[in-house]
Formats: structure tokens, C-alpha cells, sequence
């Protein structure tokens, strides 16, 4: 008796971009085979026929898995020891095994993809219902579908009009993920994102798709187009998909497109840690370098010198690399303004959210109830880093504080505290070499053309950031500025930009009164820690768990002001 998948199972596509379907990636630290397991597991406890001795329960899931997913048998078993590291022919079964193993569950495979095929039909007829309930409910709701012959749902895409809004002000730069694919409907997910002024992803649309050929992605990225009324991103940030990236530069030729460094990197122990063995950690940390070198020239001479040390010149997976080598490494991308969309924290929160709406749903007018919740702006409070204190005492990072969000204040912070380490040099033109003072790193030529007050750097952090860099603050600095120029608080970094207006004591510099209440007893607790060791490790182990209580707290619709503050 079949029985009949109570979940919609999202795993990661691990087909590998270089084409090979020998090839497969298996992601650090992601260990997906649990959940997808389970869709199978109530298969291999129905079926009736007696089970192979040979082959260890863990593999007769994989094997059932990959079976479903269209994988013959000689494909199976070279799937198999490359997950598992091992040379042809010297897993615990042999091909025969497999061959028998997957005949003898064949009926109970068979019975389950005509219920998953029912289940497909129904639930996507659910999901259009549950689109034109949500158009009718709000106005700003929009989606777009293809059918088949038969009439039948193939593809399907939507968005909100919180999101069409948002995309005029946070469109500059979208993320397109499309790792997940549900193995109960055999289509691949596609979601768009972009990052705020809070540094967080923002949802721009779903999309639901019958395969990853370019003509698929093509079609949802014509509706995207359509849905943001004509408006296209200047970058889109992507994995190494070629059928995306083939669709892309026929649907958005005039955008650039840019390979996430950490899905790159994220795929560096499957293709090299069983070839390079013990070298592997070097090599690993070698490509690191590389990947944050800032010359072109420099980043050209170390790849050679890499190919070489290593002997893995021959390499299809690093020949790949190589000829997307415009679209990843710093020293290529470092032109390009990608909003801090490559850094890992935020990497980490698209993450979070796609785990969010991925975990296990009954049917797809789940998923789109989930999908629906996790994108609705102001839906539940979040808890914001409101207040970040002075570190330098310079005005002009008193009034950037009051211009730029938490976020974006934090990162030009950082490169005004850092810009005080630096020495200036001033030129016959008017430009000025930066230099650390100490550290012997590349100097940086900042250009100053005082009529109209433009700043350029060498570095080009602005350019890829938005946030002004250490090297032009200090020229500012010299130049006895007190404030930064407007021009260089961009919009989509400012307050006024936030999606959800923020309390007034965010803005206000009343909050200094807290800090000063802060910075005295954490002044006193620091200098009583020193007495003794045993005082450091106590006060260090209750701070830690004071700080973990307080950001695991509920969000207060009460901001806290100075008239509320308990002073001892």
C-alpha cells in the first residue's frame, strides 16, 4: 500500500555547475539528508518486499531518493562513493545490490509518484486559488502563471505591493536564490531579495518553476520585470546556475552579474578535499587570500601560482572559477556597488529567512501563507540595534549618527575610528597618499576637488559600499571638515529611507544620557574584574549570560528615554 507524503520536502539542488551530473555537492555544514529522508522513510517501512543486508539503512534512503529523482542505477552508485570519498567499486555493496534493492521497491516508487503527481496538481490548483484571493484582498498583490496542454499549472510567480514599493527605493542590488528544490514537486524555487537600510533581506518575489532550463528562467524573470513595472536592478548577485545566468544575460543585459563569494567558497571541500587530501586546509586558505587580493594583475600572478604549487592546473571546477573570474573575486567586483550584499552576516540572514518559509508544509497554501507572513513589513517587531554610542568624539560622527541608520552608522564607524591611524601626504595637485602608520600595506591616492567637495579613492569603497572609507574621512579630517557632505549619505542608507518609520529616540541625542549611565558602571565593573583572576572569569560568564537573556527578551513597544532610566 502507498502511502502518502504528509510534507513538502525542500532540499538543496546539488547537482554541481559544472555540468557533470558525476559531480555533486555536498555543502559544509548543511546536512539536509535528515529532512529529505523522512519523505522516504514511510516508503521503505511500507513496502513489503525483503531489504537488502548489505546496504545499511542511511544508504537505502539515499538510494530510494535519488531513485525517484530520475537517477539509473550506475548513476546511484557513483553518487554514492563520491559522497562518501571512497574509489569505484569499493562501497560495502556492489551495483547489483542497488539494482535489486531498487526493483524490489519499484512498486511502492511507482504507486507514490502517481500520488505526488495528484498531490502537484491539486496542491498548485490550491496555491492559483489562494493568488487570486490574495489580488482580490489587496491591490497591490500581483502574480503571473504558465500552463500546459492540459491546462495545468507549470510555472507560477508573485509578489506583494509592499515589495513593488520597496524595490523603488532597495532595487539597486537583488539577490536571486535558487538552491532549494521541493523533491514532493519536483519544481525549483526562486527567490528574489534585496537588503535595506538595516542591512536585512527584503522579499521581492516567489516563483515556483517546472525545471531550470534558461526558457524557465527567462519567463520568470520577464513577470519580475513586469511586476517591478519595468524597473530592472543595476547588479543581481546569483550563484553559478548557468541556466539563470544564460537567461539572465538575455532577459537584463545591461545588468551585471555577480557570483556570491560564500557560494563559491561553500563549494570548495566538495571539489577539492578528496583530490588535494592533506594539502586541502592550505589550499583552502591560500584560495581565501586570493579572493579578497584587491589588483587584478596581483590576483592573476597568485591563480597561476596557485595552479601550480597545487598541480590541479587540469581541473575542470577550478577552469570554471577561472573564466567566471569577473563576477566574484574582490579585485573584479570592488567596482561594482553590491550594498554590502556580499557580506556574510547578510548572507547569513537570507539564510535564515529561506529556513523560515522552507521548513516542512503540508501542502503549497502553506508555503504561500508562510511566504506571505515572513515578507509582510511591520508584521511582527524587530528587535533593532537603536543606539549605537560616540567612539571618537569627531562631529562629523556626531551628525552621521543622526542621518544613517544603526547599520550604516556601525560600518562608517568602524572606518572613522580606523581613519585616525592613518597619515596623510599631500600632493602638488591637491590629492593626498593615505598611509597606515604603521602596518606595510598598499597606500591608498585620494583625489579632493574642493569646488564641488567629490572625494575619490583608490580603494573604491564607496563606489562598492556606499560608505565613505577610512582613507577619504581621513582627508575630511585634514580638510577641518565637521560634517560628511550630504552627497555622500547615500538615500538607501539614511533613516528617512526605512521601510517602517522608527521612534524618535533613535534620532534623538537624549539617548546619550543612557550611555553615559552605561559607560560609568561598566567603567567601575571593568576595573573590579582585573583584581584577580577569579573575578574576571566570574564577571566575564555573567555578562555573557546577562547579554544572551537580554536578546532572547520579547520587543517592547516602549523605547526606552532618559526619564525612564533607574539611576542608582
Amino acid at each position: 500500500m502507498a502511502v502518502k507524503p504528509l510534507h513538502n520536502i525542500w532540499i538543496r539542488r546539488q547537482q554541481c555547475p559544472c555540468g557533470d551530473w558525476k559531480c555533486y555537492i555536498k555543502y559544509d555544514g548543511d546536512d539536509q539528508s535528515t529532512v529529505a529522508s523522512q519523505s522516504v522513510k514511510s516508503e521503505l517501512s511500507s513496502s513489503s518486499p525483503l531489504l537488502q543486508e548489505e546496504i545499511e539503512e542511511a544508504d537505502q534512503e539515499r538510494i530510494l531518493l535519488l531513485s525517484r529523482a530520475g537517477f539509473p542505477v550506475n548513476r546511484i552508485v557513483k553518487v554514492l562513493e563520491l559522497e562518501k570519498g571512497v574509489q569505484p567499486g569499493n562501497l560495502p555493496f556492489i551495483e547489483k545490490d542497488v539494482r535489486n534493492f531498487v526493483r524490489s521497491c519499484k512498486k511502492t516508487v511507482q504507486e507514490n509518484d502517481t500520488v505526488l503527481t495528484m498531490k502537484r496538481d491539486n496542491d498548485l490548483l490550491e496555491l492559483l486559488e489562494s493568488c487570486k484571493v490574495a489580488a482580490a484582498r489587496d491591490e497591490g498583490f500581483v502574480y503571473n502563471l504558465t500552463t500546459d496542454g492540459n491546462g495545468k499549472v507549470e510555472n507560477i510567480a508573485w509578489t506583494y505591493g509592499d515589495a513593488i514599493r520597496a524595490f523603488s527605493l532597495f532595487g539597486d542590488v537583488v539577490t536571486i536564490d535558487t538552491s532549494y528544490r521541493s523533491i514532493t514537486y519536483g519544481m525549483i524555487l526562486g527567490m528574489w531579495f534585496g537588503i535595506d537600510n538595516h542591512g536585512r533581506p527584503i522579499f521581492f518575489g516567489c516563483t515556483l518553476l517546472q525545471d531550470d532550463t534558461p526558457k524557465s528562467f527567462s519567463w520568470a524573470l520577464q513577470v519580475f520585470v513586469r511586476f517591478m513595472r519595468g524597473r530592472r536592478p543595476q547588479i543581481v548577485v546569483t550563484d553559478m546556475d548557468s541556466g539563470l545566468r544564460d537567461a539572465l544575460a538575455i532577459e537584463m543585459p545591461n545588468t551585471k552579474q555577480i557570483i556570491c563569494i560564500w557560494n563559491v567558497l561553500s563549494k570548495m571541500s566538495s571539489w577539492f578535499s578528496v583530490q588535494l587530501g592533506m594539502q586541502y586546509s592550505h589550499f583552502k586558505s591560500e584560495f581565501d587570500m586570493l579572493c579578497h587580493l584587491e589588483n587584478v594583475e596581483d590576483f592573476e600572478h597568485q591563480w597561476n601560482h596557485l595552479v601550480a604549487q597545487f598541480g590541479i592546473g587540469s581541473d575542470k571546477h577550478l577552469s570554471l572559477l577561472f573564466s567566471y573570474r569577473t563576477s566574484w573575486p574582490f579585485c573584479y567586483t570592488r567596482n561594482f556597488f553590491l550594498a554590502r550584499a556580499m557580506s556574510p552576516g547578510y548572507s547569513k540572514l537570507v539564510e535564515t529567512f529561506l529556513k523560515n518559509i522552507l521548513s516542512p508544509q503540508s501542502s503549497l497554501k502553506c508555503f504561500f501563507k508562510q511566504v506571505g507572513t515572513a515578507a509582510s513589513f511591520g508584521s511582527e517587531k524587530r528587535k533593532e540595534l537603536l543606539y549605537l554610542p560616540i567612539k571618537t568624539c569627531l562631529p562629523l560622527e556626531e551628525h552621521a549618527r543622526t542621518v544613517l541608520t544603526p547599520f550604516a552608522f556601525s560600518a562608517l564607524q568602524q572606518e572613522i575610528v580606523l581613519s585616525l591611524q592613518y597619515a596623510t601626504t599631500e600632493m602638488a595637485n591637491g590629492s593626498y597618499l593615505v598611509r597606515h602608520y604603521k602596518k606595510m600595506e598598499r597606500e591608498c591616492l585620494v583625489i579632493w576637488i574642493p569646488d564641488d567637495e567629490q572625494l575619490h579613492c583608490s580603494c573604491k569603497e564607496f563606489e562598492h559600499s556606499g560608505i565613505l572609507c577610512r582613507h577619504s574621512l581621513r582627508v575630511l579630517v585634514v580638510k577641518n571638515y565637521f560634517q560628511i557632505p550630504e552627497k555622500y549619505f547615500l538615500l538607501r542608507w539614511r533613516m528617512e529611507s526605512s521601510l517602517i518609520p522608527l521612534d524618535d529616540q533613535i534620532i534623538a541625542n537624549s539617548n546619550d544620557e543612557c550611555s553615559q549611565a552605561f559607560h560609568s558602571l561598566t567603567a567601575t565593573l571593568l576595573s573590579e574584574s582585573f583584581i584577580s583572576k577569579e573575578c574576571f572569569d566570574f564577571v566575564h560568564g555573567e555578562l555573557t549570560t546577562l547579554l544572551q537573556h537580554v536578546r532572547n527578551m520579547p520587543v517592547s513597544d516602549r523605547s526606552i528615554s532618559p526619564n525612564n532610566i533607574v539611576k542608582s
